[in-house]
């Protein structure tokens, strides 16, 4: 067996580099652990978060609006390029010209069109 030049030469101090050792990886563990948890709550609050009423898709430049949405549409874009508004906010950006959504149309349950 070889000896590493990096580790205390006596048992006695092997022992108390061993006992640090343990406790910093349990530690360590201990924090891995608490971050898991947090995920699973960040998850979870997610998942329970109610849609908004009216979110408005961005262009890439970021100061565009390009399409009015109901919050559960699954057309309005990744959540960077979507802003959640308000229902004044929608029916406004609708009667200045931004677009309403195909699918959703947003236009129609704001009473915009009949």
């Amino acid at each position: 067996m070889s000896t590493s030049s990096d580790l205390p030469p006596d048992e006695e101090r092997l022992r108390v580099l061993e006992t640090f050792l343990v406790i910093t990886l349990a530690r360590v563990r201990e924090r891995l652990d608490h971050l898991k948890r947090q995920a699973a709550i960040h998850r979870t609050s997610e998942l329970q978060k109610p849609p908004p009423d009216w979110t408005l898709e961005i262009s890439i430049n970021g100061r565009t609006p390009i399409t009015v949405h109901a919050g559960e549409c699954g057309m309005g874009g990744s959540q960077v390029r979507t802003k959640t508004i308000s229902r004044e906010e929608a029916l406004r950006a609708l009667t200045e010209g931004v677009k309403a959504c195909a699918f959703c149309r947003p236009d129609s349950e704001l009473g915009l069109l009949e």
